[in-house]
Formats: C-alpha cells, sequence, structure tokens
C-alpha cells in the first residue's frame, strides 16, 4: 500500500503516478461522506483530457464522459442491486471505471472475475489535506 498527504491542489501527483500504472480497470474509491472521491475523480478526468463537468453520479448510477472514463456511485443502491442492474458488466469495458462507496465484497467480486483494480481510501484531515491510501495489490 503506498501512502500519499496531499492537498487538494496536489492532486496531480496521485494522478499522473497511477495513470502511469494503471491504465484501465476498476478504481475503487472508498472514504467517509464529503472526503473528496468524486474530487479526486474529477481531477483524473481531467488529466485525461475530459472537458465535461464531472459531477457525482449519486443518483444516476453511472455517468460516462466519453468512451474511456465511467463514474459509478454505489452508496444510494447498494451493490446487490448495482449487480442486479447488469453493472458489473460494465465495469469489464475497456476504460477507467471509478466506484464510489465500493468496499471488500466488490473487490473480490472483482478479483473473482479477473477484473483489474485497485483500491484508494480516502481520509480527511485539517487544513484541507487527504491522506490517500493506494492498494495495487489487486491491480
Amino acid at each position: 500500500m503506498i501512502n500519499y498527504q496531499l492537498k487538494l491542489d496536489e492532486l496531480h501527483v496521485i494522478v499522473e503516478e497511477i495513470s502511469e500504472k494503471f491504465k484501465n480497470g476498476v478504481i475503487v474509491l472508498r472514504g467517509d461522506l464529503a472526503s473528496g472521491k468524486t474530487t479526486l475523480t474529477k481531477a483524473f478526468a481531467l488529466h485525461l483530457g475530459v472537458s465535461e463537468d464531472v459531477t457525482s453520479p449519486t443518483f444516476s448510477l453511472q455517468q460516462c464522459y466519453g468512451d474511456r472514463v465511467f463514474h459509478y456511485d454505489i452508496y444510494n443502491h447498494g451493490l446487490d442491486h448495482f449487480i442486479s442492474l447488469g453493472m458489473l458488466e460494465e465495469l469489464d469495458r475497456d476504460g477507467l471505471h471509478f466506484v464510489e462507496w465500493g468496499d471488500e465484497k466488490l473487490v473480490d467480486i472483482l478479483n473473482s472475475a479477473s477484473i483489474n483494480n485497485l483500491t484508494i481510501i480516502i481520509d480527511a484531515n485539517e487544513n484541507n489535506s487527504r491522506n490517500y491510501k493506494v492498494d495495487y495489490a489487486h491491480a
């Protein structure tokens, strides 16, 4: 596991490092409410050339940006509903898939299906900084 402590204007550091190593698969985002999951997804999308405004898919479940950036939020619907809608198959498409509120059960399912994935755990700190714990164990 790799740890980063970054302020919001330093997100490019983690985005660039991960983008070099991880070009295709699922990035599971874990953290408390307002920890910065969508903000991190926005930083990745900007780095990947997405010009659209990236917003949380809290109520829509999925948002697509171009043909390579996909953003999901399973908080309101739950993992079982996500799977019942056939969304697991979506995660196997080429591109980067950012899943907010993923958990170990999702990671286990991704590993069972041989879907490339990594987990980022975000913890908010004082002074508008965050701890990012990146687990490449499944990539």
